[in-house]
């Protein structure tokens, strides 16, 4: 929504991160998800009488890195609190939480700016206030029960990250951007799946507005979990300009927990917003403080990968690529890997060729993410491992064939692998037993692309005299004409005629 240009959004977001831990952040119970219901709550994340809740080191040590990634500080000594509330998906009537000392404050998300061309796009920080452990609560089901709900208790006792940033975003592209950001640095450094489907991944937004100038913030609003960035999106949209109408007819904003509702597009009131007064936090006293000495603290930052924006610079800096393809390739860590290892494969069997750079990030920013959205998988699931492509790559810039050749290879082999049983698995797949294959390929298909000028000169020959008028553009000047003139003689090739040839033989042939 664009807002009248005297009222300004003012937007903080608050991500409830799923941890990547094999058992909960209190008890040893599976976080597995698509459990049968209540399969998976166990008496201590049921809060029965004389069970003790234990910290989950892993949850803590992937808090850990999420503010060592932010550049955050990570406490030496915090503790966990009780939030008091009831609710029937809550069955000990409070959650374990971080209240007064949180393991993370501060810390900062890059996102970019543009809500248009990304290479047009600046880049922007997000503050970050808190980062803080928390226990999940269960689930309420309301469908297929005959008008009852049911109670899901597999989830509760999820170990949960909660990420609060400053309301420093005024706009809903803002919003997304800092919410894809902090959703790919998450996965990134493996503390997440990100699968929002699953719920591992949710968001509530804090939303206000406020005359433009004003240094006070208005009444705010929370949208509770939102699953999906065009929902996020959607949901500040509406919300926004729910608010502004109320306040130009001479309303005011109630300071409340809102839902969003996708099929009526609209936000509405669940309950009256929460102040931390009426959550009564109070230290938990079956918890000591969680203290995190220095040498563990090194130890984890040992563990962390390079990081997006640090790779974002080096492609830049040491590969010549643009930022455009440098945002592109550290979109997700499995892109990043598998431009990393084409490259290599490339620059290692030949390390004189200068634009293996560009030519590898064209093929996975293109082909191979067109291929990975065909089937609906990651870049790590795609059956033709970047070494594979690797093969045809050479076989492509050594000119044994030619571009349209290189995509129909790569697209028939990407897209029939994964439903071929006698598929090389990944880990097997070597740069010299791939160039074997391709070579076989090539020649028992009889894909070599033709060099033999005679043979180039008589196809073009017959497609400029089958196509007179095109030359006759052509020759008025109109390039889009000789584009065509191309077009024609590569498929009377059959793709295999030397595209560089091509252009100039027709460009002498056809001149007045």
């Amino acid at each position: 929504m664009n807002l009248p240009s005297y009222w300004e959004a003012v937007i903080g977001l608050e991500a409830h991160v799923q941890l990547r831990t094999r058992a909960k952040i209190f008890s040893g119970a599976s976080t597995v998800f698509g459990a049968e219901p209540n399969r998976q709550a166990c008496a201590i994340d049921l809060g029965l009488p004389g069970v003790l809740p234990t910290v989950n080191r892993e949850a803590v040590a992937c808090a850990v890195r999420f503010g060592l990634a932010v550049g955050g500080t990570i406490a030496p000594r915090s503790s966990f609190a009780r939030k008091n509330y009831f609710y029937p998906d809550l069955p000990k009537g409070y959650q374990i939480s971080q209240y007064e000392c949180p393991v993370v404050s501060g810390g900062r998300i890059p996102i970019g700016l543009s809500e248009g061309d990304p290479r047009e796009a600046g880049e922007r920080v997000v503050d970050l206030t808190r980062a803080h452990l928390e226990e999940d609560a269960g689930k309420s089901l309301h469908e297929d029960y005959a008008g009852f709900s049911g109670i899901d208790l597999n989830r509760a006792g999820t170990p949960l990250l909660e990420i609060v940033s400053e309301p420093q975003m005024h706009s809903s592209a803002e919003a997304v951007a800092y919410a894809r950001s902090l959703h790919a640095l998450v996965v990134w450094i493996g503390i997440c799946d990100g699968n929002m489907q699953e719920g591992s991944f949710r968001i509530d937004a804090n939303v206000s507005v406020r005359r433009r100038g004003a240094q006070t913030l208005g009444t705010r609003c929370e949208i509770k979990n939102l699953n999906s960035f065009r929902f996020l999106e959607q949901a500040i949209h509406v919300e926004l300009a729910r608010q502004v109408e109320l306040l130009e007819d001479g309303g005011r904003v109630v300071q409340q927990t809102r839902l969003y509702d996708p099929d009526r597009n609209e936000t509405r009131a669940m309950r009256s917003k929460e102040d931390a007064n009426d959550y009564r936090y109070f230290p938990d006293p079956d918890l000591p403080p969680l203290c995190i000495d220095p040498d563990w603290l090194e130890a984890e930052a040992r563990r962390l990968p390079e990081l997006p924006q640090a790779m974002r610079g080096r492609l830049q800096r040491d590969l010549g690529l643009s930022a455009y393809d440098a945002a592109g390739l550290t979109a997700s860590r499995e892109a990043a890997a598998y431009f990393e290892t084409l490259l290599q494969a490339c620059r290692v069997h030949k390390p004189q060729h200068q634009g293996w750079p560009k030519l590898c990030a064209n093929w996975v920013l293109g082909e191979v993410a067109a291929a990975c959205n065909r089937q609906g998988i990651g870049y790590a699931e795609l059956p033709l491992s970047a070494v594979a492509l690797a093969a045809i790559l050479l076989r492509l810039e050594d000119g044994t064939i030619a571009g349209r050749t290189a995509r129909e290879l790569f697209a028939e082999r990407s897209d029939a692998a994964s439903g071929t049983q006698g598929a090389t698995p990944q880990a097997e797949q070597t740069l010299p037993g791939e160039l074997a294959r391709i070579d076989a390929l090539i020649e028992a298909r009889g894909l070599r692309q033709m060099h033999d000028t005679a043979a180039i000169e008589a196809i073009v020959d017959q497609v400029l005299a089958a196509n007179s008028r095109l030359v006759a553009e052509y020759r008025t000047g109109k390039d889009k004409a000789l584009h065509a003139l191309v077009g024609q003689v590569m498929k009377a090739s059959g793709g295999k005629a030397n595209p560089a040839q091509v252009h100039q033989l027709l460009r002498n042939r056809a001149a007045p």
